[in-house]
């Protein structure tokens, strides 16, 4: 799943997002991410960060966001980035050790 990301999204449409993408096991691809708001870009490291934690335990049940919901193992989250565009805020650090950088040119 390709997702385009905007200023307008909040952090309880992607807990609803994320919910379905661990529940299901699909990938998906945050086009734009660092276009989302500073402030709902630190709620989402920490819904991203439960979600790794639980693969990494191998658990097959987690609790996220306050309701506990069956685990797919094989979900996976990628962004991608323009950086330096108006409108685009640089990753909090929580967030930026959440994921592998690769760079394209």
């Amino acid at each position: 799943v390709v997702f385009n990301c905007s200023d307008g999204l909040d952090y309880k449409s992607m807990g609803k997002f994320f919910k379905g993408l661990a529940q299901s096991g699909a990938w998906a691809c945050f086009d734009e991410f660092n276009r989302i708001d500073l402030e709902v870009l630190s709620v989402v490291a920490q819904q991203i960060q439960t979600i790794q934690r639980a693969i990494g335990e191998q658990r097959s049940v987690f609790t996220f966001e306050g309701s506990d919901i069956k685990l797919d193992n094989t979900c996976t989250i990628f962004i991608t980035m323009n950086p330096g565009y108006q409108g685009r805020a640089e990753l909090p650090d929580n967030l930026k050790v959440l994921f592998r950088t690769v760079a394209m040119m």
